[in-house]
Order: structure tokens, then sequence, then C-alpha cells
């Protein structure tokens, strides 16, 4: 397996004040989503390639160690899985009439591009640092998909301590309405603490509101066939600078929601999204245990 966290990919940025642009893992993230598409056989999990025409990395980007087609499908599929994941639910709570979805830390997602027939119904508040936000709404602009009105790119200087509520509230987000949160792939990178915090503070949302959350496994509970991939992840993101923090087994992390404010709370499992979108499938892809799924209604 190799290492997922490797910071290889120069994208073209646009120039001007406070446009450094997405991290590595934001642009992997699409890249895979891309590769999906292009590597693995129909039926797709996700379609995305806008996320590569957005991130638009050096020719040769798929000669990459971590892209390659064979090393990297069981991450590749948990990627194209959990953004599934979260439209689906979007879906099904925009049918019971919840207008308002927040991704936090955002990078370079696409939804809004891909699904405008259902981000139109509803007003998409996609939150990240200030770079990555200037850098992105360029992007968009200059590849022609431009800004639609029910689309709020709200940056936030999460390092300065700015709070995303209000940030998202300047910017339209009504807290007296439920919304759907999600968060995926950052809790391993906070602290225990900094993780309570986040989930205090959703607790908080209008009633209604259901909170979509990623958490990191501890070794001993992922999968077997799977740990030295995580090990290599690990490892890799220790190198560059943004090591793992925080790891919970899933009654760890429903006793932090609880503990926090939550009384629904349901756990979803890695394995159980692959049973859902990747089972029967004639080309054997399954994707990579160690992350799962808290689901917290307020």
């Amino acid at each position: 397996m190799v290492d997922t966290k490797r910071p290889e990919t120069d994208v073209e940025r646009p120039s001007g004040p406070d446009t450094t642009g997405p991290d590595t893992t934001a642009v992997r993230t699409a890249l895979w989503r891309a590769l999906h598409v292009e590597v693995d056989d129909p039926p797709h999990v996700l379609e995305d390639e806008i996320g590569l025409r957005l991130a638009d990395p050096p020719d040769g980007w798929r000669d990459r160690p971590d892209m390659g087609r064979e090393a990297t499908s069981g991450f590749r599929a948990s990627i194209v899985a959990r953004a599934r994941f979260i439209e689906d639910l979007v879906a099904e709570r925009a049918a019971a009439g919840t207008g308002q979805y927040v991704l936090l830390g955002a990078g370079l997602d696409t939804f809004a591009q891909r699904r405008p027939d259902l981000a139109s119904r509803l007003t998409v508040f996609e939150v990240d640092q200030p770079g990555t936000q200037a850098w992105k709404r360029q992007r968009l602009i200059d590849l022609g998909y431009g800004i639609a009105d029910w689309l709020r790119l709200v940056p936030v200087d999460f390092e300065a301590g700015a709070s995303w509520r209000d940030k998202a509230a300047a910017a339209g987000f009504d807290v007296a309405r439920p919304a759907v949160v999600a968060s995926t792939g950052v809790s391993m990178y906070l602290t225990r603490e900094a993780n309570a915090a986040t989930l205090r503070e959703l607790a908080t949302l209008a009633p209604g509101s259901t909170v979509a959350m990623t958490f990191t496994l501890p070794l001993d509970l992922i999968d077997e066939r799977d740990r030295q991939g995580w090990i290599f992840s690990e490892q890799g993101a220790r190198n560059s600078g943004t090591p793992f923090i925080s790891f919970f087994s899933p009654g760890e992390f429903i006793g932090l929601a609880r503990a926090a404010g939550f009384t629904d709370v349901r756990h979803v499992a890695g394995s159980d999204l692959g049973d859902k979108y990747f089972d029967g499938r004639a080309d054997g892809l399954r994707m990579s245990t160690g992350e799962d799924f808290l689901i917290a209604t307020v």
C-alpha cells in the first residue's frame, strides 16, 4: 500500500491575495473520485470528474504512486462511498423538508455543480479556510460554472478561532431552521477535546437537524487486511506535518456525542457502506475499512 498523504500535487493557483488553494488531501480526494470513473467498472458509486477540472493537476498525475489503480483501490472506494452516502442522506432529508446543507471542510467538493437538481432545492454552505475558498471561487468562475444563488462559499479562519456558525449566519444560514451538516475526514486531525467541542456546538443546531461525521477507528478494530494501508497513511500524514491525532471506537464516539447533548445517535460502519454500494460487483472493488460514520439528530 502507498503513502496516501504524500504532498506531491501541484495545482494551478489563481494569483491574488489570500488564494493559497486547497491542501494536498483535498486535491487527492478529487483525483480519486475522477479515477473511480476512469478505471473502475460501472456502475460507478459516484460520478465526479469536475473535481479533476478544478484541481487541474500537471500531466502525469495518473502515474503518481498515490494514484495506482490497484494499490489505492480500497481508499478510492471509501472516498466515493462516503460522498455518495452523504448525498443520499441529503436527498432524504431534503425530501422531508430540510432546506439547508452545510459542508464543514468542503475542499473540492462538487455536489453543487454535479447535482443542481438537488442542490438548487437547498441553500448550500461550503465552509473552509479563506485561501481555499478564494481559490475555489475563482476556479469555478474561470471554468464557467459560476456561483449559483443558492451556493454560499463561507471562508472561516479556524486557526484564528472563528466560528463557522457566525460566518455562515452572515452568509444567510438560518440558525432557527434545521440543516444537514457533514464533516468527513476531519475528526482524526483534531484532539479529543476539539472533537467534543465540535459536537457540543453541533448539538445546539435547530431541532430536526442531522449531523453526519466520520471518525477513524483504532488500528486493532480495523480489518486485518486493511491495517497496513492505514499504517502507511498515518506515517504519510505524520511526515507531511498533519498527523492523525484521534482514534475512536464506535462506542467511544457515540458516547462523546451523547455527552455533547445528542440523544438520537447511530453508528454506520464502513462495512455497511461496503455492503450498500459495492456488494455483487463483478470487478471485486471493495472499500477499505477503518472510517465509520456517526449520524446524530437534534
